[in-house]
């Protein structure tokens, strides 16, 4: 299977200015959010990229994605219809092939030579069929993050055969539903917010967003009718995920990218300098 398109979802209320947040990279350059993203995507093989954007948000993408905004492609949410519904949108993009997609408001940290979303392209291409990037989570999190159940595959390790797919669940729909033997108790498959999706998603999109595609639209119940259609994989790539949509997040991954570069004993002696300051009293 080869995976050479990638949609970036970038519609929601919460979501859109998010990805146009400054950061400093690992290699000590400013750069927008959405840029970080975009060249993790192209590092992975990716040949094109599809950012689904609100009305009117195109050319603030394009001027914030820097050398890159030429190469990519939008498509527009007019209406707030789910985020099932946006993947949807950039249907025609994606042309019946398979396809990488990855949500705007996260940004990733790889814990090995390679990054996040070459392992998962590269996981997906090897097992040929619909993998999904997810990370052990504890339950006081589930709130975040859509969560899947299942097994671990034979004779793998890292990589789990799902069989349920549930979106923000309790912790106690995911104690009945979600237990995943090996893991940790009180923890969880989560979303990663990063996936390898067969044409088959857009299918089971189609269906949900009605005739003329204007219906809401779930995400994660699309991806349960997916577990129960085909193969499809969870895997737990060697990385840590960072949502900068939520409190401190943005400052968060910030810090992960810094300490992941090769400033990082200057900004380790800044932490450090910080954490001895003691408020005045």
């Amino acid at each position: 299977m080869e995976i050479k398109r990638a949609i970036i979802t970038a519609a929601g209320a919460t979501q859109r200015t998010l990805p146009l947040q400054a950061l400093v990279d690992r290699d000590g350059q400013t750069k927008a959010a959405l840029r970080i993203l975009v060249e993790e995507v192209f590092s992975s093989g990716i040949e094109e990229i599809c950012v689904v954007v609100s009305p009117g948000d195109q050319a603030a993408y394009a001027a914030a994605a820097g050398p890159f905004g030429s190469r990519l492609r939008f498509v527009e949410q007019g209406e707030p219809l789910g985020y099932g519904h946006a993947v949807f949108r950039a249907r025609d993009f994606t042309s019946g092939e398979p396809f990488l997609l990855l949500v705007g408001d996260h940004l990733y940290v790889s814990g090995s030579q390679k990054r996040s979303a070459q392992q998962l392209v590269e996981m997906a291409a090897a097992e040929n069929c619909a993998v999904s990037a997810v990370q052990a989570t504890y339950e006081s999190k589930l709130p975040y993050y859509g969560a899947v159940g299942g097994h671990l595959a034979a004779g793998r390790k890292g990589l789990y055969e799902v069989s349920e797919v549930l979106e923000k669940p309790t912790p106690t729909e995911a104690e009945q539903r979600l237990i995943v033997p090996g893991l940790r108790a009180g923890h969880y498959l989560c979303f990663f917010g990063m996936h390898v999706l067969t044409p088959a998603v857009m299918e089971l999109l189609a269906e949900e967003a009605g005739p003329n595609g204007t219906r809401a639209t779930s995400f994660s119940k699309a991806m349960a009718g997916l577990a129960r259609r085909e193969r499809y994989l969870a895997f737990e790539v060697q990385a840590r995920r960072y949502d900068i949509g939520v409190k401190y997040g943005l400052l968060t991954a910030q810090l992960a990218l810094a300490l992941d570069g090769g400033d990082r004993d200057e900004v380790l002696a800044g932490l450090v300098e910080l954490l001895a300051r003691r408020p005045s009293t």
